[in-house]
């Protein structure tokens, strides 16, 4: 099987121990995340071969990072080493009506300073099915933007698929260019899109036509999105399918979660009700590996693929930390409708 590429950022995460402030707390749990390093992780869970592609300095908080990578089986090889820090965030989980809260330290990181060129993707690409990026990327910097769309241009020659997660981050968007003036030429090359209505609008200025959109209370009608989704494949006539996840915000510790997608038709996953949150932090990352695996395993089937990535997304709820440390089989445990929660023993 060919191989998967991901590129983006991947950060040093320093969280609160449990539900703890950052001003109660007197030390803070070191983990590491970040959009595409977790969806390259959840890939190499299910058997998927995958490469993550960053760019990190030359230091033992870096090597530490690659090592948490390579003992998820990600390859590792092409990481850029250089500049002078890698990326950090601050993590203080929310409950119930009080929500968690991320402070970002990353200006000046070594991603945030590569330029086109410092990568060879066409050698890179050259043996790969897949390329994944998210709109966190090109947020970072010029020269993340303009490496991401050489990325994705000399994808598109190679005939590799190309996926992305819009991920809309208006706070990371400091550099002097907006989302809707960058994000739209690097669209225009993907086959795959996946966000959320917020994420349409904010970018691009695409609404649900007739309804108004409710997430409080954690009742989502997925069929409210088809317009999302025509309206994102007009506008993009390379994509073949579009994405929307469903959250529903009952409070922060009890969600509804699921998904559609429109390709052919409009798809719509079953509903998820999570009541007992442990991370959210990842999920919608969780759910784009669990897609990727289930359009590559089911290509004729559209549903079963909306049905694992859901599924796979529900599970990486109930995990600490950034990545979806969950197999194949329990996720499809999920998709058979064992909710139980019952000790395997």
């Amino acid at each position: 099987m060919q191989k998967i590429v991901t590129f983006g950022e991947i950060m040093l995460r320093l969280a609160t121990p449990g539900y703890l402030r950052f001003i109660q707390s007197n030390n803070l749990t070191a983990t590491f995340g970040g959009g595409e390093a977790n969806v390259a992780i959840s890939l190499a869970n299910y058997g998927i071969p995958v490469e993550y592609v960053t760019r990190l300095p030359q230091n033992d908080i870096a090597d530490w990072c690659i090592s948490e990578l390579r003992k998820y089986n990600v390859a590792t090889q092409n990481i850029i080493r250089g500049g002078d820090r890698v990326g950090i965030y601050f993590l203080e989980t929310g409950a119930v009506a009080r929500p968690s809260k991320v402070v970002y330290d990353r200006a000046g990181s070594s991603i945030a300073e590569i330029t086109p060129g410092m990568v060879n993707w066409k050698e890179l690409l050259k043996d790969s099915q897949w390329f994944h990026w998210t709109g966190i990327t090109p947020a970072l910097s010029q020269g993340a933007a303009d490496a991401c769309l050489e990325a994705i241009l000399t994808a598109n020659k190679l005939g590799v698929i190309v996926s992305c997660d819009l991920n809309y981050r208006k706070n990371l968007w400091k550099y002097g260019k907006t989302a809707s003036e960058v994000m739209p030429e690097l669209v225009e090359g993907c086959d795959i899109i996946l966000g959320n209505e917020e994420d349409a609008e904010k970018v691009f200025g695409i609404k649900p036509e007739g309804f108004k959109v409710e997430h409080a209370g954690g009742d989502v009608d997925a069929a409210v999105f088809e317009s999302v989704c025509k309206q994102l494949m007009k506008r993009f006539p390379r994509a073949k399918k579009v994405i929307i996840t469903l959250r529903g915000s009952i409070n922060a510790s009890h969600n509804t979660w699921g998904g559609c997608l429109y390709s052919d038709r409009l798809y719509q996953s079953s509903r998820y009700d999570i009541t007992h949150i442990v991370d959210r932090v990842g999920g919608g990352d969780s759910f784009m590996g669990g897609l990727i695996y289930g359009l590559i395993s089911y290509p004729q089937d559209d549903q079963k693929a909306l049905d694992f990535a859901v599924a796979a997304s529900c599970l990486k709820h109930t995990i600490y930390g950034d990545f979806n440390l969950v197999s194949i089989k329990e996720v499809e445990n999920l998709m058979k409708g064992d909710r139980s929660g019952r000790v395997v023993r």
